[in-house]
């Protein structure tokens, strides 16, 4: 996550120097972060039967790739505000999944297969 955030932030930090004189449009840098981090975040999503796995991998991989465009931008209060109420989703969100879902796992592993008998 530190490595998406940290290269979000040298692109997008590039792309506001000019090269050679030339201004490069730095929305076009960003709209091609967001899109690479599309295919990483999508690489983590698996699939096991009925239950899909690495959303949360996937979202925090999106928001690492956020907070270094936001760095590499000058966006120093949001990127910290930002990564204050990720960790405080995360932290927050585990207690209620397992309050309201700390049977589910279990439950798929000792139940039998609709399709086995048994």
């Amino acid at each position: 996550m530190a490595l998406i955030a940290v290269g979000s932030c040298m692109f997008t930090a590039l792309a506001l120097e000019p090269v050679f004189g030339l201004r490069v449009d730095p929305t076009r840098i960003a709209a091609q972060i967001v899109t690479g981090v599309g295919f990483l975040g999508a690489g983590s999503i698996m699939r096991q039967g009925e239950a899909v796995r690495g959303l949360t991998t996937a979202a925090s991989i999106w928001v690492a790739a956020s907070l270094g465009m936001a760095i590499g931008f000058g966006y120093f209060l949001i990127a910290i505000f930002t990564a204050a109420l990720v960790i405080v989703t995360l932290i927050a969100i585990r207690p209620l999944e397992q309050r309201f879902f700390k049977g589910r796992r279990n439950r798929r592993l000792s139940d039998p297969h609709p399709d086995e008998p048994g």
